[in-house]
């Protein structure tokens, strides 16, 4: 018989390691106490390797969706202030256009408002505006 408590509980828990590959929980918790194979060495490794994969795992899928949610962020805000120097831009060069055009031009994506940028160079009225905006849609 093992004298020292701390070699019972490491080759209790070496046991029903071991015993998990052949039998059932039921019959391997039958005939070990619980408590032993938690104050094992052996369990508490096999516990902090755990903890630390589900620590490191967790720390890639946190930057994994923050870098998604940075560059989404930063493509919105983007968008947001190219649309503004387009709508100062518009103004400027035509005075105020009516609100429908403007709906029109703030559902333009990214790329289509660089576009209306280098178009408004051209433009002389805000019917140069519509039908530009009119081309979009029919292509």
């Amino acid at each position: 018989m093992i004298e020292d408590r701390q070699q019972q509980r490491n080759l209790s828990a070496c046991v029903q390691l071991l015993a998990g590959v052949k039998f059932d929980e039921q019959l391997i918790q039958a005939y070990f106490r619980e408590d032993m194979m938690q104050e094992s060495v052996v369990y508490q490794r096999i516990i902090r390797q755990g903890l630390e994969q589900g620590l490191e795992q967790g720390l890639e899928q946190g930057l994994e969706q923050g870098l998604e949610r940075g560059l989404e962020q930063g493509l919105e805000q983007g968008k947001r202030n190219e649309l503004n120097l387009i709508k100062r831009q518009i103004s400027r060069r035509l005075g105020e256009i009516n609100p429908q055009l403007q709906n029109q031009i703030e559902e333009l994506s990214f790329d289509q408002l660089e576009d209306l940028g280098e178009a408004l160079l051209d433009f002389e009225t805000e019917v140069d505006l519509t039908n530009w905006l009119n081309q979009l849609t029919d292509k």
